[in-house]
């Protein structure tokens, strides 16, 4: 078993900058990729980032990419989303999750175990 928590989600002005950390405890995630997901209400849960198991790769959603950077520390066991120039369309809960494989997938089918969130909402 995995269980990953998120945190450093919050209230913060267009433009501003926020850190999300997923600490993962229980069994390592060292050889899994790990995704981020986020989830605006009343629309569905769509994918971030992710990053390989080794960190050599990232990918980003488009909506994101220049603005967002996905990393790892295997040592901590820890994935981190560092999110700059945040607008208001970022607003939603994020979620972490833990691949099945070592390279991920932007489907969230793909991953198997999940965070429970954490709330961003970024103000006009």
């Amino acid at each position: 078993q995995v269980q990953l928590v998120e945190s450093g989600g919050g209230l913060v002005q267009a433009g501003d900058s926020l850190r999300l950390s997923c600490a993962a405890s229980g069994r390592t995630v060292s050889r899994r990729a790990m995704g981020w997901f986020r989830q605006a209400p009343g629309k569905e849960r769509e994918f971030v980032a992710r990053i390989t198991w080794s960190g050599s790769m990232t990918y980003y959603a488009d909506s994101v990419k220049g603005r967002f950077t996905i990393s790892r520390d295997n040592a901590k066991n820890t994935v981190y989303l560092q999110m700059n120039s945040l607008k208001p369309e970022d607003t939603a809960v994020y979620y972490c999750a833990a691949s099945t494989t070592q390279a991920g997938s932007v489907m969230a089918y793909g991953y198997d175990y999940w965070g429970q969130g954490t709330q961003v909402t970024v103000s006009s």
